[in-house]
């Protein structure tokens, strides 16, 4: 079977988005790969995170992977900072980046813009990204658009060191999903859904209370034409709420419009909250139940025997490869 490795980071409140572009995929890829979902809560770090909060999030979003339908059985689910082969393999790996590749990442001059100090691990951080993959000899990532430069990265680092050093990783594929990869502000489609956005109703998480879904979506912008059509060039806003309703409704897009044919935005965004509410509570009841339980410690503390097991051999081949002592 093929591996897939892939994670979500601690850094602040999951919203929907998070769910379309990558918890929804996890539950269904676990069938389909040999699977290791992690928390990397190293890559948090690269900027200043409450140590309380860091700590509980990191907690949140292993709770989420369970809680959405991630089987611990199944997959491997573990944290980044529990397994130290992600920062040698990451230090190694420095050496065959290039400062030029670093300075180009998009997420690096979009965090560090207008910012008086920034921290070196922002700067280098996407080698760690490529540790994390490398490690487990991952042969597919999934991505959405703003990780596709730092998979390219790390597929070059794998390469080059492979050219320089004998075979040694994997080069890994990307999958990309179309539709849900992206999901966008309720109050601007031209930007992805954040929890950074000061309109709290641009933004819903994956803990909201149905009230508070309701009153989000009922606020979403549209358009002045009222058709339910998915047309990301002419009708973006809509685009955007139809794309939600396929994600947590599991229906083609071309049903979704079919059904509102005629009917306009009110009952449209009506129902669509109720599908998101439906969707979000099971998954809201089985986090409560984990989050601070000592089920989900153990299922982290397998996770991360499981992972080290299998990143140990590829960090000991790396080291060989480059020439270090190993005993």
């Amino acid at each position: 079977m093929q591996r897939l490795l892939s994670g979500i980071k601690p850094s602040g409140d999951l919203n929907i988005g998070g769910y379309g572009g990558a918890l929804r995929q996890y539950v269904k890829l676990q069938h389909e790969y040999e699977s290791y979902f992690f928390v990397p809560d190293l890559h948090a770090v690269t900027v200043y995170q409450d140590p309380m909060e860091l700590h509980q999030r990191t907690r949140d979003i292993a709770a989420l992977y369970i809680a959405s339908g991630i089987d611990p059985d199944k997959a491997t689910i573990f944290l980044q900072s529990q397994v130290p082969a992600h920062v040698e393999l990451g230090w190694l790996l420095e050496t065959q980046a290039h400062f030029g590749e670093l300075k180009r990442m998009t997420q690096f001059k979009e965090k560090s813009e207008g910012q008086e100090t920034v921290s070196s691990a922002l700067f280098t951080y996407p080698v760690l990204m490529a540790a994390d993959v490398l490690l487990y000899q991952a042969t597919h990532v999934p991505v959405g658009d703003d990780q596709k430069q730092h998979l390219e990265l790390t597929r070059d680092v794998a390469e080059r060191f492979n050219n320089r050093y004998g075979r040694t990783f994997t080069v890994p594929e990307p999958i990309i999903q179309d539709i849900g990869s992206r999901i966008m502000g309720l109050d601007d489609p031209s930007k992805k859904m954040s929890k950074s956005n000061p309109n709290k109703n641009s933004c819903v998480h994956m803990m909201d209370t149905p009230e508070d879904i309701r009153k989000k979506f009922s606020k979403a912008v549209t358009d002045s034409d009222g058709e339910v059509r998915h047309d990301w060039e002419q009708k973006p806003a809509v685009s955007n709420l139809i794309e939600i309703y396929s994600v947590f409704s599991e229906e083609a897009i071309s049903v979704i419009e079919k059904r509102y044919e005629g009917q306009g935005y009110g009952t449209f965004k009506k129902e669509l909250a109720e599908v998101v509410i439906e969707k979000l509570q099971p998954i809201q009841e089985r986090f409560h139940q984990i989050v601070n339980s000592s089920e989900l410690d153990r299922i982290l503390m397998d996770g991360a025997k499981r992972a080290s097991e299998t990143a140990g051999p590829t960090l000991l081949a790396a080291k060989k490869a480059m020439g270090l002592v190993t005993f």
